[in-house]
């Protein structure tokens, strides 16, 4: 006897929540998403179609498979997955589902989507993100990009918010989290005592904007030596 998932017609589609990494084409013409975990090697468009990680002939989302987008029904559940060091710069999507789909308990299985907004977090300064900007890793074709505000994505390949949600169409919409407002990232208190997990975090930012400083003096270097090494 086979067994048959039992059957749902929503008067309406399903929605739900999943996080992805933006990305730009190499010629700068077409946007997409990287997801994060089964299917990431694939970028696929804010309106778009699952098919089948392993190459098998089926449709998805095959009940002996795990092939399909992918989402939860909670947008907490989403945002928990961003607290994560590699999921940090993901956006959060707000995702309707679209043709066959597989309910479980936390979420969907399913054959399209339709992306309807995608969120920004902050910048890794803190500010709130004006900007995707490269984010130094890819795939081929495809650079993935990073919310940045404007200082910290200088000499960066970067689009504005706006700008991506032109490229990918289909009616996106793309905004930003609240973050602290660019140029008004206060100091630590120096009478305060920091945990090591701070200090470390402190440390890190110094040595970020350290290493900016001595690529502009090498830059400002090359322009009044005519690139030319003295003897």
């Amino acid at each position: 006897m086979r067994l048959r998932l039992p059957a749902e017609r929503p008067t309406e589609p399903p929605t739900g929540y999943k996080i992805a990494h933006p990305v730009l084409s190499q010629d700068g013409t077409r946007v997409g998403f990287t997801g994060v975990s089964l299917g990431g090697a694939l970028p696929y468009g804010v309106l778009d179609e699952a098919s089948c990680v392993y190459g098998r002939r089926h449709r998805p989302p095959a009940r002996l498979c795990d092939c399909g987008f992918h989402c939860v029904h909670d947008r907490a559940a989403a945002e928990a997955l961003r607290c994560t060091a590699e999921h940090r710069t993901a956006l959060l999507l707000d995702v309707t589902v679209l043709g066959a789909y597989i309910r479980f308990e936390r979420g969907f299985r399913y054959a399209r989507q339709r992306v309807r907004t995608a969120t920004a977090g902050p910048c890794a300064c803190g500010a709130t993100a004006a900007l995707l900007a490269d984010a130094g890793w890819g795939r081929p074709g495809w650079r993935a990009l990073a919310p940045s505000c404007a200082g910290c994505a200088r000499g960066r390949v970067s689009v504005t918010l706006d700008r991506f949600a032109r490229l990918a169409g289909e009616g996106l919409r793309v905004r930003a989290d609240d973050g602290v407002r660019a140029g008004a990232v206060t100091e630590p208190d120096p009478g305060a005592e920091l945990s090591v997990p701070e200090l470390v975090a402190e440390a890190a930012l110094l040595q970020a904007r350290l290493d900016w400083f001595q690529s502009q003096l090498a830059r400002l270097g090359d322009r009044g030596t005519g690139g030319q090494d003295k003897g």
